[in-house]
C-alpha cells in the first residue's frame, strides 16, 4: 500500500480531476494555447534522474506543466475531430477502480478473481445492447481498439477460408490431413489447400483494415474494390461473385459500415447483407464487419471507446465461430498459463482468443456504463448525437457560403435519411476553404478535422460525445462559423 507520505499527492491528483470535471459542459477549452504546449515540452526531464524527483515534485510537474497542455477531446462535447467519444461518469468511476486494483485479465481463474467473469458479462450486455443473440456469439473479447479487433477478425477469416479449402479438397478425394494456419503457417497451409491467393473484397475499407491485412500476412495489396461506382460504397454483387469464383483463391468479404468522411453505409437493408451472406456460404468466404451491427456476419469489430464512451483504449471483437479464435491465438506449452480443469461457466481465457497475454481490466468501465444507463440511456445518447448532426447538416445545406457534402445530399428528407453522426462540408470560396479548418479550430470552442472530398479540401464534423446538447451546441457552432466568415470577409476586403 502507499506510504502515508504519498497520500497528499494522491489527494491533489484527485482534487485536480474533480475540479476539471466540475466545470459545466462546453466551458473547457478544446485546445491548449501553443505557448502552454511549448512550456510543457520545455519542462520535460531531459534525462533520467539519478535519485528521482520524488512523488510530490513529480505530481506538481504533471498537474502544473503537463496537464494544462492536454487537449479537451474527451471533456468537451464539441470536439468533432475524430469519432472519439468521452467518458461517462459511471465509466470514470470504474476506471478509478481499474487503476487502484490493476488486474491482469488473462487467464480465467474464477476462484481467484471476478475479472474474467465481469468481462464476459460485459460482453453479453454489449450483445444485448446490439440486439444480438448472446449464445450465437461465443468467441468474444475486448481489445485495445478496432484496429486490434480487425487484426483478430482477419486472422480468424484467414484461418476459416483455408480450412474451408482444405475441407473441399478432402471431399474431392485429396488425401490431406486437416491442418491449420495457426499450426503450420500460412504458406504451408495454403500449399496444402491448393490456394495461391487470399483476397479481401470490399468497397471502401478503413485504413486500419489494410494495416491489419499487412500484419496477418495477407498484404495491403490483397484488397480489391467491388463497388457499383468508382467511389461508391454499395457492393456490385456481379463483380463480387466474379471475384469469388476465381480458381485457387480464398476470399474474405469486409463491410465497412460507415465511410469515414460522410458516414454513409455500404449496405442499406437486411436483404443487402443476406445477399452477401449467401455468396459467402456458397464460396466458403468469411464475412467480417468493421463496425457495429449486422448479425449475419462471421465476425464484427468495433470501438467501445466510441460507441459506449468508455476510456481509451477499448475495442471489442465478436464471432459466431466457437473455437476458431483459439486455433489462432492459443498459448501452447505453457502450463502456468492454464486455467486447469474446464470451467463449468465455459468462459474462455482471454489470452487464448486475442492478441495480448497481458491485459488491463478494460471490461469494468464497459460493465459499469451499461448497467448504469441501460438500453434506454444509450438510445437517448445516440438520438441526441444524430439529432445534432442532422441540424448541423441542415444549417450548412441552407448556408449561401458553404456546400454540404456529398452535393447530392439535398433537402431535409435526404439529410434525415443519410446523416447519422458525420457531417462533411466546405466553403464555396476556395481561399476561405483552404484555411477553414485552421480558422474554426483557432476558436478553441469547436474542433473539426480536415479531409479531402473528390480532390478538394473539406471539413468533417464527427459527433460522438455523450454530453451532446443539440440546442446548446448548435448555437455555439453557428456563432463560431459566422465569426470566422465575418473575420475572413473583413480581412479580404
Amino acid at each position: 500500500m502507499e506510504s502515508p507520505s504519498d497520500i497528499p499527492s494522491l489527494n491533489r491528483s484527485q482534487q485536480h480531476a474533480l475540479e476539471t470535471l466540475s466545470k459545466p459542459a462546453g466551458t473547457q477549452e478544446i485546445l491548449p494555447p501553443a505557448v502552454q504546449i511549448q512550456k510543457a515540452s520545455n519542462s520535460l526531464a531531459s534525462s533520467l534522474p539519478d535519485q528521482g524527483y520524488g512523488i510530490e515534485t513529480t505530481t506538481a510537474h504533471i498537474l502544473d506543466d503537463i496537464a494544462p497542455a492536454l487537449n479537451g477531446q474527451a471533456l468537451s462535447p464539441r470536439y468533432y475531430g475524430f469519432v472519439t467519444g468521452g467518458i461517462t461518469p459511471a465509466a470514470r468511476v470504474a476506471e478509478s477502480i481499474v487503476a487502484t486494483y490493476d488486474q491482469n485479465v488473462q487467464v480465467h481463474l474464477p476462484e481467484t478473481t471476478i475479472t474474467t467473469t465481469v468481462e464476459d458479462r460485459a460482453l453479453e450486455l454489449l450483445l444485448e445492447l446490439l440486439d444480438f443473440e448472446v449464445e450465437a456469439w461465443q468467441d468474444r473479447t475486448f481489445t485495445t481498439g478496432a484496429t486490434a479487433s480487425n487484426i483478430i477478425g482477419l486472422a480468424c477469416g484467414r484461418e476459416y477460408v483455408v480450412n474451408e479449402a482444405l475441407q473441399k479438397r478432402k471431399k474431392q478425394g485429396t488425401n490431406h490431413a486437416l491442418v491449420t494456419v495457426g499450426e503450420i503457417g500460412l504458406l504451408a497451409a495454403c500449399r496444402a489447400a491448393d490456394i495461391t491467393s487470399i483476397q479481401i473484397l470490399t468497397t471502401l475499407p478503413h485504413s486500419s483494415l489494410k494495416k491489419a491485412a499487412s500484419i496477418v500476412g495477407l498484404g495491403r495489396a490483397c484488397f480489391h474494390r467491388v463497388s457499383e461506382a468508382e467511389h461508391g460504397l454499395e457492393f456490385d454483387l456481379k463483380s463480387l461473385e466474379d471475384r469469388l469464383n476465381q480458381p485457387n483463391t480464398a476470399s474474405i468479404i469486409v463491410i465497412s459500415c460507415a465511410e469515414v468522411n460522410t458516414g454513409k453505409f455500404a449496405t442499406h437493408s437486411y436483404g443487402d447483407v443476406n445477399a452477401l451472406r449467401s455468396l459467402c456460404d456458397q464460396y466458403g468466404a468469411w464475412l467480417h464487419v468493421d463496425a457495429e451491427g449486422l448479425e449475419l456476419a462471421d465476425s464484427i469489430a468495433g470501438d467501445a471507446h466510441k460507441l459506449l464512451n468508455v476510456p481509451y483504449d477499448c475495442g471489442f471483437f465478436i464471432s459466431r465461430h466457437v473455437g476458431l479464435a483459439q486455433q489462432v491465438f492459443r498459448n501452447p506449452n505453457a502450463a502456468y498459463l492454464s486455467s486447469g480443469d474446464p470451467s463449468p461457466d465455459q468462459i474462455q481465457s482471454p489470452l487464448n482468443i486475442g492478441l495480448e497475454n497481458s491485459r488491463r481490466f478494460r471490461a469494468l468501465p464497459v460493465y459499469a456504463t451499461l448497467v448504469s444507463y441501460g438500453r434506454t440511456g444509450y438510445k437517448d445518447m445516440l438520438q441526441q448525437q444524430i439529432r445534432f448532426a442532422r441540424r448541423i447538416a441542415s444549417y450548412f445545406s441552407r448556408h449561401q457560403d458553404f456546400d454540404l457534402l456529398p452535393q447530392d445530399l439535398i433537402g431535409e428528407d435526404n439529410i434525415n435519411r443519410e446523416t447519422y453522426i458525420i457531417v462533411l462540408f466546405r466553403a464555396k470560396d476556395n481561399a476561405l476553404n483552404s484555411t477553414l479548418v485552421r480558422r474554426l479550430n483557432a476558436s478553441s470552442q469547436i474542433y473539426v478535422s480536415g479531409t479531402t472530398w473528390q480532390g478538394r479540401q473539406a471539413c468533417r464534423i464527427a459527433v460522438a460525445n455523450w454530453q451532446v446538447d443539440p440546442e446548446r451546441d448548435l448555437t455555439v457552432v453557428q456563432e463560431v462559423v459566422e465569426k470566422v466568415l465575418g473575420d475572413w470577409r473583413q480581412g479580404s476586403l
